[in-house]
């Protein structure tokens, strides 16, 4: 039985956290021993709003793969690679772009709420605007059937499926449409309850941070304003620290009978934070300490990166043919 294609990714623009590992990077990990998984490193993505800092994608791209490795992705059973290693990807867009109009980009939610973020307007860059273009690509170039994402990216999925249908009809069955696959955490909220974790935002905690790092980190997090004596009855709503240990505590029974304490008072912030501090400890600190065992040699975890990169430029070359041969431009 062949296995289901599955293609995800990051953009390197950041070492990536917390909400990054429950809404995606943990399920990775159970995927590659049941799917072919393809993990893309975004750089020609991360570079459509980082064009004039190009130094911040490319440093960023080997603290993604060490990431990656470290959560435990592994190099025999997940294909991770590098996007503008892959020029045929480029190709792919280029014909792509012919079969989609600018209007249709333009309505597009995911990047009319992210030009609106971003405060672009009618300045926005054209290869930010046509981005789901190459997000196209990206999925088609592999034929990827199963696209894990974020609802907010399920336009994405939706704009991919239009191009495929729309080269189907005009040049004959060639490629695949996907499914966007949600995750069971598509958001983790960040340290000051106030947005998702965000590198933009600086509320996150990262997979490498050290131990004191994290300490200060939970320390920090937003609780419950009004729950300023140890005997007041506090607020688990909007409570961030119960939010933490809703996701990543293993013992229910004691999370719960610790709401119930603090709800009816008697129990103080910083013995919960203590508890939450504890339970980050015991999952990362393994995951923290491969990273910095990675860190060590990051010629090895380039070299893990390049091969993958051949081998996933060798898969996107065969469907550049087939789609080169289909549209009447293989003349060689």
């Amino acid at each position: 039985m062949t296995q289901q294609i599955i293609l995800t990714g990051d953009r390197p623009t950041g070492q990536l956290h917390l909400g990054h590992y429950v809404g995606s990077l943990e399920n990775r990990v159970k995927l590659q021993e049941t799917h072919q998984q393809f993990v893309m490193i975004a750089d020609m993505q991360a570079l459509t709003d980082n064009a004039d800092n190009p130094e911040k994608v490319r440093s960023n791209v080997i603290e993604v793969a060490m990431d990656y490795l470290a959560v435990g992705l592994e190099p025999q059973k997940t294909t991770m690679f590098i996007q503008s290693a892959i020029p045929e990807l480029a190709e792919l867009t280029m014909f792509y772009l012919n079969l989609v109009t600018v209007a249709r980009l333009q309505r597009n939610p995911t990047v009319k709420s992210e030009m609106q973020q971003k405060g672009y307007g009618a300045d926005v860059p054209a290869g930010f605007l046509m981005y789901p273009v190459s997000q196209a690509a990206d999925i088609t170039a592999f034929k990827a059937g199963l696209v894990p994402v974020g609802e907010d990216q399920l336009p994405v999925i939706e704009q991919t499926n239009e191009i495929v249908r729309k080269f189907n009809s005009i040049y004959g069955d060639i490629l695949v449409e996907t499914k966007g696959v949600l995750s069971a955490h598509t958001r983790l909220a960040g340290l000051d309850g106030k947005a998702k974790m965000s590198k933009s935002l600086g509320n996150c905690i990262y997979l490498g941070d050290d131990a004191d790092t994290l300490k200060k980190k939970v320390f920090s997090m937003f609780t419950d304003p009004d729950h300023i004596r140890v005997e007041d009855p506090g607020k688990i709503d909007g409570n961030m620290v119960f939010a933490y240990l809703d996701v990543f505590g293993t013992d229910k029974a004691a999370i719960e009978e610790m709401k119930a304490h603090y709800q009816r008072g008697g129990l103080g912030d910083m013995k919960v934070k203590r508890y939450l501090l504890d339970v980050l400890e015991a999952k990362f600190a393994p995951i923290r300490n491969r990273r910095i065992e990675l860190a060590n040699d990051k010629a090895a975890v380039m070299e893990i990166i390049r091969m993958g990169s051949i081998k996933a430029k060798e898969v996107a070359a065969q469907t550049l043919a087939e789609v080169r041969r289909a549209i009447g431009v293989q003349y060689f």
